[in-house]
């Protein structure tokens, strides 16, 4: 792949590359990264996230709903996860 300012170029798919570097810098995974710039691109940026739903902080669900989320998400190990474990590996996925 084709450098760009010390990083790896993300790929045609990325349509705003400098915001999806900021978000990679800051330590959000590939795959939001790319959605977020995405999003961001398809809109002017104080419309993005505003769209959908609400919905309370994972600090505020239940064991049992983080697990059926986690579920969803199919992430591995969920079952012997604490609930703060749960809150990050849905943060990263």
């Amino acid at each position: 792949m084709a450098k760009q300012g010390g990083s790896e170029d993300p790929g045609p798919s990325v349509k705003d590359p400098e915001l999806y570097e900021r978000l990679r810098e800051e330590g959000e995974s590939k795959q939001k990264s790319a959605r977020i710039a995405n999003a961001a691109a398809n809109a002017s940026r104080s419309d993005v996230g505003e769209s959908g739903g609400s919905s309370p902080a994972y600090e505020e669900w239940t064991v049992d709903e983080l697990n059926d989320r986690a579920a969803e998400l199919d992430i591995d190990g969920r079952s012997k996860m604490s609930k703060d474990e749960l809150i990050e590996a849905l943060r990263n996925s």
